[in-house]
């Protein structure tokens, strides 16, 4: 049975993913981004339909859901940033900025769609995005941290208020190959560096956090929920020493 999906950050590299996914199972997908430009072959499927909007803009949130309609089954949250630096570089507006980007527009985002959430199928489901760097210290992630540690807490506060009605997860990616990342990347010395410290030996795909936000997002997984699940290659919680 086809369902109605929003996914904000849906031409990013995970939240297009997701879309990708689940546009090929049927569904209904509405992407909200600043761009198509770079998933223009995702934009033309079928069932799928995009929506320009800056989540950081006044009201936006309520005028896609004008655009959505009265029902939704399922929103995806995969707006993120990485904005890194020492504790003496960062200002009042990274924070400002991170937080506004990473948490305060996912609370929003839910506040506008809720009625409609309400208004879907039996298993409406939200899934947020935190971070392994909310789970464990790095250097250099005070501002990204303490963002996507409020994301988590969101996580929880609205699982407990929108239960039974609603279900509230979020995934919690190491670092992964998406657009975001590219500089970080750039070298392919330091993207290997960086691969080793995951016991698994690698970084995320996109496609590896997509699969389990469908499955969150379906009525497979109707009791999950207040969860936030590591997609990590074991870093937020293994040391391998090899």
């Amino acid at each position: 049975m086809s369902r109605k999906i929003l996914i904000y950050g849906g031409t990013g590299g995970i939240g297009s993913a997701i879309g990708r996914s689940l546009q090929s199972q049927g569904n209904e997908v509405y992407l909200v981004g600043r761009k198509a430009d770079k998933q223009q072959d995702l934009v033309s499927l079928e069932g799928v339909h995009f929506i320009a909007a800056d989540v950081t803009s006044a009201g936006v949130f309520d005028q896609v859901m004008e655009e959505v309609g009265p029902e939704l089954d399922g929103l995806v949250y995969a707006v993120g940033s990485i904005n890194l630096g020492s504790l003496r570089r960062l200002g009042a507006e990274d924070y400002s900025r991170d937080f506004e980007l990473n948490a305060m527009g996912a609370a929003l985002a839910v506040k506008a769609a809720l009625t409609a959430l309400k208004k879907g199928g039996e298993a409406a489901s939200i899934v947020f995005f935190s971070s392994v760097a909310a789970l464990h210290g790095f250097p250099l992630h005070a501002s990204v941290s303490m963002a996507k540690g409020a994301v988590s807490g969101l996580t929880l506060a609205l699982a407990a208020e929108l239960a039974p009605r609603i279900r509230v997860n979020a995934l919690a990616p190491s670092l992964t190959k998406t657009p975001l990342s590219e500089q970080l990347l750039a070298n392919p010395d330091a993207a290997g560096a960086l691969a080793a410290q995951h016991p698994l030996k690698r970084l995320g795909t996109p496609e590896d956090a997509a699969r389990l936000a469908v499955f969150l997002l379906s009525p497979q997984s109707t009791w999950i929920t207040g969860q936030i699940l590591s997609v990590d290659g074991g870093r937020s919680s293994l040391q391998t020493g090899r």
